[in-house]
């Protein structure tokens, strides 16, 4: 850019002493006042002049030379009286020129011009004195405004007359000059700018002296400053240039007078050369920062440098370039700088600031807090008080720990207490693993970006604390000899021999791996079974663990490559008892075959989302899809829940219970040896004890020794629910209309208020206390023909029930109303109670059965004619109505202790009241304990 500049030459570059000769003196002034009008004191060489006339009033040359001097304070008036007395006392050349001069600058152009054109015929066809005089002639037109006629003049007489060609461009370029400093006066740069490329091309600045030798009369008669014109014209360029926006220019035009300039002069224009550099640091620095602003970081580097290069010491430049290749990502680069700004102002926080952001984005995290902490002492030891707050404004490391730790305790409160860390191939409990992350990368990026960025800190920590501690589960079947605790601890696992379960467990945590995941669990080898506090509390937290996991990796040992659709439906996975917690708990799924290739090729990133799979799988589980998809933990429809478990299969008996634990949201304390019996009915009272559903008590086959309101077996829960036909809105309306008028309303209310007041069931020592409708067992008949040897078939009445049949495995005494049995032994049939016949709201169940997840009918409002009762008495008839339909009856035999066992039966037992107009009269309501 510099080299397209017109630079003007030192002075140093022309000699001009050898045309010293050819140079003549026109003006016939003394020497003093000579040198009065040189420097510039006019005031003293109109003083000197006047005594010369009042001395002498006929010397014509004083009454001119005043005239010049009159001019020079365009005192035009005066000037114009002196020049026509002098030629009046004699006609001379310098008196038509002293003429021509003042009509020139009273703007009389034309008068002027006749005047130098009479200074003529005294010029005595000498070349040198015509050429003055059309010099002086063109000087007095352009100061009369006539620029451009002017300038002409003088390029056309250059080129006519060799030997005075350098006046001529000398008196071109000042007039150049000039229009230069008028265009900057009215802002005009670009023109300015134009007028000193021109006279730049003029060549003619030599040394100071040799321009003063040979033309002092230009300065006496116009005040020209030809001593500092070399200095003059170079500084209005560059100011010109500056002011024009051609910045480089400005810059290249100030760089030559920089290297050409000799001491003196710089010694000289010391003050312009410093304002200058600074105006065009400043205005770079400006540049930059208005590209700064707009994300143009390669032009604000430019400038920066630019500025820099101008004001090298200047420490903000440097700060704002190390910003703009931080913004470029140009980290180390931006070190630099924030370095050199430290050096510049080693007691700034800035340097250290800036030096902590380019550490940071070259990933020298410990050198960046470091970086930080000595920010923040030179903040808490800054003077100034604005400065002394700044701290607020960030944490400190020690505390950003601190925040750090909390995240990752909260992280690992629903994870499991011991991975393998998939990278290292290292078993690591909690602690290792938190140290692990302490000596991480992404834990020093963590306290390096939080500590600067406190607004954001708590957001950024979970999402680094999430993604680096997400962790992958295996669903599997155990089979042969697994790798356990003992067989890895302290062990790299991918360095052990790949046979067995051990190439199973490798590839299980290289796809892990592979899946972003950098931990991963599996049973087989991340629980101390040998510690049964431990164990116990691994299996109560399986379920949050595999629902908390951010994959769930499920291996299908007996799904070979390449297989199609059905094969996951054939595998034995799906029979396993832990498999269904695993199933139902995990969020992502992905299944693998034999040789750890994606089933059916799928290669979606959850294939719970996958429409062919999720089919399949529903097919084989028996589990509706969209339970699979959104399965929540709880109680809420325990009935269905258990039919899903009751085909599967656990190797230790007491699982089948433990492996459902999770399923329900319970804890449940683990005792291997209480055999399978004990542990379901545990599992069991605490669902009905915990949920009030009794959903759990619908089963057929063998009661549980542990009560006999439980199955022995998961088995039990594998027939379908009792499922009895259902009342439509307009049918339960229709039967309450019928029985308005037929049933005492405060009979029906009664009723209705007393079951609203039962308690909800509950276990006691593992006898069930379970609210009743009870209607009183008045014979029981054994049926012929049965088979004598497993199942016997009675007839049974009770009373206000239609008459039934009952097949049970248990021996029933027969009697009835007249040959009754002892008092001690009494039989009922009974319906126990569920708060869900009230239609009452409950308002902390916010789950559904997967059968219930469809828009149910609404209310029919009641008919035009029908009257109209209150909101209590139409519940209550609702209640009746539904106690009217048939429902599922216990038979139970009351012991000689009291209290009743529950009679199993191979079937469900349907019951249903005989009159249900009377069903208000007939209901005896009660608690009774079974054993």
């Amino acid at each position: 850019v510099f080299s397209r500049c017109f630079l003007i030459p030192a002075p140093s570059q022309f000699d001009f002493k050898a045309q010293d000769s050819n140079l003549i003196r026109i003006l016939a002034i003394d020497t003093p006042v000579r040198d009065a009008c040189i420097a510039g004191d006019l005031s003293t060489a109109e003083k000197l002049l006047t005594q010369e006339i009042n001395a002498d009033a006929n010397k014509h040359a004083s009454y001119v030379n005043r005239s010049f001097v009159m001019a020079r304070k365009h005192h035009w008036d005066h000037a114009l009286q002196d020049a026509i007395k002098s030629i009046s006392i004699q006609p001379s050349l310098i008196g038509c020129i002293s003429k021509g001069i003042a009509l020139g600058g009273k703007g009389n152009i034309r008068d002027s011009i006749q005047a130098f054109d009479l200074a003529f015929t005294f010029a005595n066809e000498d070349p040198k004195i015509i050429v003055f005089l059309l010099l002086i002639k063109a000087i007095a037109i352009f100061n009369a405004g006539q620029h451009e006629e002017a300038i002409i003049r003088v390029q056309e007489l250059a080129a006519t007359c060799r030997n005075d060609i350098l006046a001529c461009r000398m008196v071109e370029a000042y007039l150049r000059v000039q229009l230069v400093i008028n265009a900057l006066d009215v802002g005009r740069h670009d023109e300015a700018a134009d007028h000193f490329t021109a006279a730049v091309k003029m060549n003619i600045f030599s040394s100071r002296s040799a321009i003063h030798f040979g033309y002092d009369d230009f300065v006496v008669l116009f005040g020209w400053d030809l001593a500092s014109l070399w200095m003059t014209a170079n500084q209005k360029r560059c100011r010109a240039l500056l002011q024009a926006g051609r910045l480089s220019e400005a810059i290249g035009s100030y760089q030559h007078m920089m290297d050409v300039s000799d001491i003196t002069t710089k010694a000289d224009s010391l003050d312009w050369f410093t304002v200058f550099k600074e105006e065009c640091s400043a205005l770079f620095a400006a540049n930059g920062d208005a590209a700064f602003t707009t994300c143009d970081y390669d032009r604000a580097i430019n400038l920066y440098s630019a500025a820099i290069e101008l004001d090298p010491a200047s420490d903000t430049i440097f700060a704002k370039r190390s910003k703009a290749k931080s913004g470029k990502m140009l980290w180390i680069e931006a070190l630099h700088d924030a370095q050199k700004v430290i050096e510049l102002n080693p007691s700034s926080y800035l340097g250290y600031d800036l030096k902590h952001t380019a550490l940071h984005g070259a990933q020298r995290y410990d050198e960046a807090i470091q970086a930080f902490q000595i920010m923040m002492s030179k903040l808490h030891d800054a003077a100034y008080v604005p400065t002394q707050k700044l701290p607020q404004q960030y944490l400190s490391p020690s505390g950003t720990a601190l925040d750090i730790r909390k995240v990752i305790d909260a992280q690992l409160e629903n994870a499991p207490f011991r991975v393998l860390d998939t990278t290292t191939g290292l078993l690591c409990d909690r602690e290792a693993q938190i140290s692990a992350f302490k000596t991480s990368v992404e834990y020093k990026e963590l306290v390096s970006s939080t500590i600067t960025h406190p607004d954001f800190r708590m957001k950024r920590i979970k999402e680094i604390v999430v993604t680096y501690f997400r962790y992958a589960m295996l669903s599997h079947r155990w089979e042969g000899k697994e790798p356990l605790l003992q067989d890895i601890q302290d062990k790299v696992l991918y360095e052990l021999n790949p046979v067995g379960g051990m190439v199973k467990l490798q590839s299980f945590c290289k796809i892990a791996r592979r899946a972003g995941c950098r931990w991963a669990w599996s049973d087989t080898c991340c629980i101390d079974k040998s510690n049964s506090v431990e164990h116990q509390e691994a299996i109560n937290s399986m379920f949050v663990w595999y629902q908390h996991s951010a994959l769930t990796i499920i291996y299908l040992s007996d799904v070979p490559p390449s297989s199609k659709s059905g094969a996951l439906a054939n595998s034995a996975w799906n029979t396993r008892g832990w498999t269904a917690q695993e199933l139902l708990a995990s969020k992502v799924i992905l299944f693998y075959q034999k040789d750890w290739t994606l089933y059916l090729d799928d290669r979606s990133l959850n294939h719970k989302e996958s429409a062919a799979i999720m089919q399949e799988l529903e097919h084989a589980t028996g589990i509706d899809r969209r339970a699979i998809a959104a399965f929540r933990p709880g109680m809420t429809c325990a009935r269905e829940t258990l039919q899903w478990a009751s085909t599967r299969v656990t190797t230790l008996q007491e699982d089948v219970a433990y492996s459902l634990s999770g399923v329900f949201g319970i804890r449940l304390r683990v005792d291997y040896g209480e055999k399978k019996q004990c542990a379901l009915g545990r599992l069991l009272q605490k669902v009905v004890a915990h949920s009030g559903d009794i959903t759990a008590l619908d089963w057929v086959g063998k009661p549980s020794e542990f009560n006999s309101c439980l199955p022995a077996d998961i088995t039990s829960y594998e027939a379908p629910p009792c499922k009895l036909p259902s009342l439509s809105e307009a049918d339960i309306q229709s039967s309450v209309s019928s029985l308005r008028g037929t049933v005492a309303l405060e009979s029906a209310s009664r009723l209705y208020q007393t079951l609203d007041y039962l308690s909800a069931p509950r276990f006691a020592h593992r006898r069930l206390h379970l609210p009743c409708i009870v209607f009183p067992v008045t014979e029981v008949g054994r049926k012929p023909g049965q088979n004598k040897e497993t199942h016997f078939t009675y007839g049974v009445k009770a009373d206000g029930l239609h008459d039934l049949d009952i097949t049970t495995e248990d021996r029933l005494p027969r009697f009835s109303r007249e040959m009754p049995p002892p008092t001690w032994r009494t039989f009922l049939l009974v319906r126990t109670w569920s708060c869900h016949l009230l239609e009452l709201p409950d308002p902390a169940d916010d789950t559904k059965c997967v059968e219930d997840w469809t828009v149910s009918e609404s209310t029919l409002p009641p008919s035009e004619n029908e009257p109209v009762y209150s909101e209590s008495h139409s519940r209550a008839l609702r209640l009746i109505v539904r106690l009217g339909q048939p429902f599922g009856a216990f038979l139970l035999a009351r012991q000689r202790n009291g209290v009743y066992k529950r009679i199993a039966s191979d079937r469900n037992i349907i019951a249903q009241v005989k009159d249900m107009t009377s069903v208000g009269n007939l209901m005896d309501i009660r608690t009774l304990e079974i054993m």
